[in-house]
């Protein structure tokens, strides 16, 4: 892609096309040949691969393996943990469609017809008909739509920010090439198109941008890792607890033994972590859509959180991309008749047949008028400046200081005057000059004997919302990064006016064509310097690079093509809305409307989904561990598996699934700590230790006890025993406590009395045969087991409250 990037030269179009244009004879020819400017502008998988990624996963061929087991048992009730694997399924291709869908609408080219000319006769055609070697039509306002030398220019300029980041216009002269995806800003001209469709500039760099890569997410990756080692486990564990559910005294047919085996495994299986871990995602997903903030990828919601640097590109994110007047600055000696002529020439000025950025911001301002126009010239990129003829007012030159006095005046008002331009252009802010002469421009040359009579400042328009993001990730701890295509003075000035962190005057910018190229190099200058100016789009992609090689986590934000192949190698790409349709496209969060003021809602909701599924994973993990615990004693006793599917189903439910989805979708202001996967572990293993200890104890003291209440009395006792040293461990993954969570507590505990009061509950669906000699001995152990709970809670959030 560095080619494309750095700006590989264009064919130049076969010279026996005539400027007749194409005959249909010849437009024919190109189109059996597929020589047109349709291109696949699909931005994202296709529905079928979506759903074919998330369907076949090895949790959910884990699951369903199991699933036909306990079907082929005949025993219904414990084949209900099988819903998982659909509602898991589910809200995966739900949220990768839905963003699909929202992608596939929005164009590659924003641009609906194209002006050709064919056989003489000049018309509008779609964009996607346009053929090789097309004599093409431009004017202002117009999108490029393919690629092109110039073959006559009136005035012509291009905006080619979107391709270089760079936001001065462009003129274009017969012989000069054009890109597809800019946009002419100022006067027109014809194009032959020597490259369309496919092979256009931005038709290349979208499609080598658009593949399809997966956002990196340590709650994803955490999880993964937990069911790989677990599968290994599985691998080892599953034959062994066969042969020993066959061998146990409890069992008289082979239905018996693949159920308790069943459950061992099924309990080992941290399903409900992958599917609150979807879940969370998926809401938050849809809390920001809500806010015009478009989630391509569910793990985004983590990846931003998890963002320390972001990379800012100052147009479309910082300022709006148009300019504004500032400021008028008149000689010191100016009275009110010389500021009354300088707005009736500015009016003037704004108003001429040749419109452009600054006439528009002129005349938002100065209107009305009472001067006539008599004559001129129009302005030009080469010149840099335009002339308005006011009859007896004389002649009005308007353009940069430099160029309409070539040489230094002799006037001292008018000295005095220039120096103070150069004063404001010192300082990044764009400055004209507005002068007089009482002669009439020749063959559009200066007049002589001009005289400075005005300055006129112009500015960025800075986003209103600006400084109180930037504000809001200094605050949080997140640096930022200026990376513009623009001039350093430029991209200072606005970095200062919006209170960036790390630089104080606009001339701290770096040129971005004095940077190493080496990246360690590179990076050492990245954490000094904050804002640069002049970054092509292969250093944009160098200085994400150069960050992570520190073991930074970097977003890139961004609106125009050369920002594409950015977002792409960044941790977390932010496109906006109004932007090219390659930054949307390899983005992993859309802007909708455009408002960087957005990312701090998703940085704020990124972080409650991390820290509250690391507070609800302690839940699903704890019974991964105890379910462990239970079939390695099983194995080696050769005794029946304490828990059937159907009871795993009531603990899970109760303990880990429903407080664990509402934990997941509480509050939370904690800020992103690396290390979820061995925080996790350190707390889940030794507190599912407890439990499984516990739930075997019941089991073995029932059993003791009633020597003729067999299997389901062991059941229900570790049913209880687990219940209630689950419930106390939730208790202490839910602190701090507040209302909502004590009755949370309170109403599954209800719950669980009713279903063990309640026969039909208890005995008819959840296989238990409760008695008060059973509920006593499991409630003792599982108080015991959420006594030592509390300890080893206590004892670890000590040492981590000292190790922090």
């Amino acid at each position: 892609m560095a080619d494309l990037i750095g700006g590989a030269p264009l064919l130049r179009a076969p010279a026996r096309a005539g400027e007749a244009g194409l005959t249909a004879a010849e437009v024919a020819e190109r189109v059996a040949a597929g020589r047109t400017n349709a291109v696949d502008s699909r931005t994202s998988r296709s529905t079928l691969q979506i759903i074919r990624a998330n369907v076949f996963t090895p949790f959910n061929g884990l699951l369903f393996a199991l699933f036909l087991v306990i079907l082929a048992t005949g025993r219904w009730q414990n084949g209900l943990f099988g819903l998982v694997i659909v509602a898991n399924t589910a809200i995966g291709v739900f949220q990768e469609v839905r963003a699909k869908r929202t992608l596939d609408r929005l164009a590659v080219l924003n641009a609906p017809h194209a002006r050709v000319v064919r056989d003489g006769e000049l018309s509008e055609i779609a964009v996607a008909d346009v053929v090789a070697d097309e004599l093409m039509e431009l004017r202002s306002g117009d999108q490029v739509t393919a690629d092109g030398l110039v073959t006559s220019s009136e005035g012509l300029e291009v905006d080619e920010s979107l391709l270089t980041g760079e936001s001065d216009p462009i003129a274009k002269e017969p012989g000069d090439e054009v890109r597809s995806g800019s946009i002419v800003v100022a006067g027109r001209g014809r194009f032959r198109a020597t490259a369309v469709g496919s092979e256009a500039y931005a038709s290349r760099l979208t499609a080598e941008a658009k593949k399809f890569t997966k956002v990196s997410s340590e709650l994803v990756s955490g999880t993964n890792t937990l069911l790989r080692w677990i599968s290994l486990m599985m691998l080892v564990v599953a034959p062994l607890l066969v042969w020993s559910q066959f061998r146990s005294e409890d069992t008289h047919s082979w239905q018996d033994a693949v159920t308790g085996a069943v459950a061992a495994l099924v309990g080992m299986v941290p399903e409900g972590l992958v599917l609150l871990t979807s879940l969370a995602f998926m809401l938050g997903a849809v809390t920001l859509a809500r806010r015009q903030t478009l989630v391509q990828e569910l793990p985004a919601v983590e990846g931003l959180a998890r963002v320390d640097v972001v990379c800012l590109d100052k147009t479309g994110t910082l300022t709006h991309g148009d300019i504004v007047f500032d400021r008028l600055v008149l000689p010191e000696d100016a009275d009110p008749l010389d500021e009354a002529e300088v707005r009736e020439a500015l009016v003037l000025c704004s108003s001429g047949p040749d419109t452009n950025a600054t006439a528009a911001a002129l005349s938002a301002v100065f209107t009305g008028g009472s001067w006539a126009r008599t004559g001129g010239v129009p302005f030009s990129s080469a010149r840099k400046w335009s002339a308005v003829t006011a009859g007896e007012h004389g002649t009005w030159v308007f353009g940069a200081p430099e160029m309409v006095f070539t040489t230094a005046p002799a006037e001292p008002a008018s000295a005095a005057l220039l120096r103070t331009a150069g004063e404001i252009a010192e300082q990044g802010r764009r400055v004209l000059v507005l002068a007089s002469s009482d002669s009439a421009p020749q063959d559009q040359e200066l007049p002589p004997e001009l005289t400075a009579r005005a300055l006129v400042v112009l500015a960025e328009r800075v986003r209103e919302d600006a400084a109180d993001t930037l504000r809001y990730f200094a605050e949080q701890g997140v640096s930022l990064r200026v990376i513009s295509g623009d001039n350093p003075r430029t991209v200072g000035a606005v970095a200062t006016a919006v209170g960036l962190p790390g630089i104080t005057r606009a001339d701290e910018a770096v040129d971005a064509r004095t940077l190493p190229e080496d990246p360690d190099e590179l990076a050492a200058v990245l954490e000094d310097k904050v804002v640069f100016g002049r970054v092509t789009p292969a250093q944009k992609r160098a200085i994400v690079g150069a960050l992570q090689r520190r073991g930074h986590v970097v977003a890139m934000t961004g609106d125009g093509v050369n920002d594409a192949m950015a977002l792409k190698d960044a941790d977390i790409g932010v496109a906006m809305g109004n932007g090219a349709a390659a930054t949307r496209a390899v983005a992993q969060l859309v802007l909708l409307d455009g408002k960087f003021a957005h990312l701090p809602d998703v940085v704020a909701e990124g972080r409650r989904v991390i820290a509250n599924i690391e507070r609800a994973a302690n839940l699903f993990l704890v019974k991964n561990v105890y379910s462990l615990l239970m079939a390695l004693v099983v194995i080696v006793t050769a005794a029946a598996y304490p828990l059937a599917p159907i009871q795993l189903s009531l603990i899970s439910a109760l303990t880990i699934g429903i407080p664990g989805f509402v934990l997941a979708l509480a509050p939370n202001r904690r800020r992103y700590v690396p290390g979820f996967l061995r925080r996790v572990l350190r707390l889940a293993i030794p507190v599912g230790v407890l439990i499984g200890a516990a739930a075997y104890a019941g089991d073995r003291t029932i059993r003791w006890l009633q020597p003729t209440g067999g299997l389901t009395a062991g059941q229900t006792v570790a049913t209880i025993t687990v219940l209630v040293a689950s419930l106390w461990a939730l208790t202490l993954f839910a602190r701090p406590f507040n209302r909502w969570k004590v009755a949370l507590v309170a109403g599954l505990a209800l719950v669980a009395a009713t279903i063990l009061a309640v026969p039909a509950l208890g005995s008819g669906i959840f296989l238990l045969e409760v008695t008060w000699e059973r509920l006593w001995i499991a409630l003792a152990l599982g108080l015991a087991a959420g006594v030592l709970i509390e300890i080893v809670g206590r004892v670890l959030r000590r040492r981590e409250t000292a190790a922090g």
